[in-house]
């Protein structure tokens, strides 16, 4: 996000800054009147629809500690929404921090609820964010800022206690074992906290926290103070050290490096606006209806990003397909010159011989008419091989005799004139014939008729017929085959009347002949 917008919001005025680019500038401050609201309107009016992101640094913060049993899953994040509720029923502004599980007992869960307790002195200013539809990306508080910078800032102490100065007033905030347990803050009356009052009121609060069992009377309280390094040595002299209190001085510069920052800046309000904005964390407290312009400014960057892609792979695809347009109007030039550099060779080529008899296109026709032929005309050798394969299966047939021809509805019947119509004595005698017989446009069917007989011993008629209805069947197999009997080996019609001998020799000569009718359509 290159543009933001941060609000430091206090009990006396709200500051406005801007994030462009990595530089956090301060523009303009609000008090909180009528002028101050109108003023403030005006300015959201006039730098547009860019997310908000709102500190509150206020003194009405509350915090409680609460043990809730160990619960896991929604049961859980509903137990702790209907805590939060019954402790703080007065402000939407807040939330629940889980710090762990108790040692002892059940282990429950150590939850920390918390909240701005006077909801009034954000609404005024989050109800002209909302009437200028300025987007509201979350509300912070100071303290829990503190809390996600600790690591940031690497102070390991278990009881620490770290005093920071704000616009606001100096803010003490409690972690044990690095986990937030309580803050308040002293407001300065608009004056720079002294060394004085800082001493003072950090004795108080180890006072504080002792009564409240936050610590033991023997226990050491780390006592962290944030401040410029030229105001150490001044408030060194005036923070002595106790047996229960040790204080320690970290130069804001320091701090301002560990986080990143080129510039150091005057107060530690600086620390808290330049880690939002540089970071981003999620809003600490609920936002509910006040952040739907933020999610309709969310939607439309999704939608401006993804029709930025769709432009961006149209704009590719387009650049290809013109490459290859360029690619193929070349290689078309190259084919064109190529092209004539042949037709120049061929009609140089043809130059030189005699005029041809007849067009190419009649020439590529009878090319044609040839392979038709070759490929569809009506020879015997395909019958030949179905009859061959079914011999093999049928040891005892032997062929006697064959009579093929091509089978053309309504030709004449084969005659020695109508193989070789120049036998003729005149054009008048050639009969026409159809071009079936020559396989155009398709191959005509054929018929067989075949002669063979049975080889088998005397007077073995059922193995006779066995033999034959076996050499039928594989014929018939044959796909497009049709097969007929006109003669069986012997007749065996019931009206007719049986003579001869069983047995005498040559009784079967005649009878175990058999004809076929075989007609296939290739």
């Amino acid at each position: 996000m290159l543009r933001k917008q941060i609000f430091y919001v206090t009990s006396e005025r709200l500051w406005a800054c801007q994030w462009r680019r990595g530089e956090l500038t301060a523009i303009a401050s609000f008090e909180p009147g009528r002028d101050g609201l109108t003023a403030f309107a005006n300015y959201l009016a006039q730098h547009g629809r860019v997310p908000a992101f709102l500190i509150a640094d206020l003194v009405e913060e509350d915090f409680q500690r609460q043990l809730l049993p160990h619960v896991t899953g929604r049961a859980g994040r509903d137990l702790l929404a209907r805590r939060v509720a019954q402790a703080f029923r007065d402000t939407p502004y807040r939330t629940a921090l889980q710090q762990g599980r108790d040692e002892e007992g059940r282990r429950d869960d150590r939850v920390l609820l918390t909240a701005l307790t006077n909801p009034a002195l954000l609404a005024t200013w989050i109800d002209v964010i909302e009437q200028q539809q300025t987007p509201l990306a979350g509300v912070y508080s100071a303290t829990l800022l503190w809390a996600d910078l600790l690591d940031e800032l690497r102070l390991g102490y278990q009881h620490l206690l770290l005093v920071s100065e704000h616009s606001a007033g100096m803010r003490q905030i409690y972690f044990h074992d690095g986990a937030l347990k309580f803050s308040r803050l002293v407001q300065a009356n608009g004056q720079s906290a002294d060394p004085a009052m800082i001493a003072a009121e950090t004795a108080r609060t180890r006072q504080f926290l002792n009564s409240s069992h936050f610590l033991a009377r023997e226990e050491i309280l780390h006592t962290v103070v944030i401040t410029p390094a030229e105001a150490i040595e001044r408030l060194s002299a005036a923070c002595a050290d106790r047996s229960d209190l040790y204080y320690h001085f970290e130069p804001i510069e320091a701090a301002a490096e560990k986080l990143g920052m080129d510039d150091a800046p005057p107060l530690a309000d600086g620390l808290l606006l330049h880690w939002l904005a540089e970071e981003q964390p999620p809003s600490h407290y609920p936002l509910g209806e006040k952040g739907r312009y933020f999610r309709f400014w969310q939607i439309r960057v999704a939608l401006y990003a993804s029709s930025a892609v769709v432009g961006a792979a149209c704009l590719i695809w387009t650049v290809a397909n013109l490459i290859h347009y360029a690619v193929a109007t070349s290689h078309s030039k190259d084919l064109a010159v190529e092209t004539r550099h042949y037709d120049q060779s061929y009609a140089r080529s043809m130059s030189d011989m005699p005029p041809a008899m007849d067009k190419t296109i009649n020439m590529k026709a009878a090319v044609t008419i040839d392979q038709m032929v070759a490929r569809q005309g009506p020879w015997p050798l395909a019958m030949m091989n179905m009859v061959s394969d079914a011999l093999e299966r049928s040891p005892q047939i032997r062929l006697t005799q064959l009579e093929w021809r091509a089978n053309v509805p309504g030709s004449h019947p084969v005659t020695e004139t109508t193989m070789n119509p120049m036998a003729a004595t005149s054009a008048a005698l050639v009969a026409p014939q159809s071009s079936l017989l020559l396989g155009i446009p398709k191959a005509p069917p054929q018929v067989l008729r075949l002669q063979a007989e049975v080889l088998v011993d005397q007077n073995e008629y059922r193995n006779v017929l066995m033999a034959m209805s076996q050499f039928t069947s594989e014929l018939a197999r044959k796909p497009r085959m049709e097969v007929q009997v006109e003669q069986l080996p012997f007749d065996v019609r019931p009206n007719v009347k049986l003579s001869g001998k069983a047995g005498a020799p040559g009784a079967m000569t005649e009878r175990a002949r058999f004809t076929l009718n075989l007609a296939w359509q290739p």
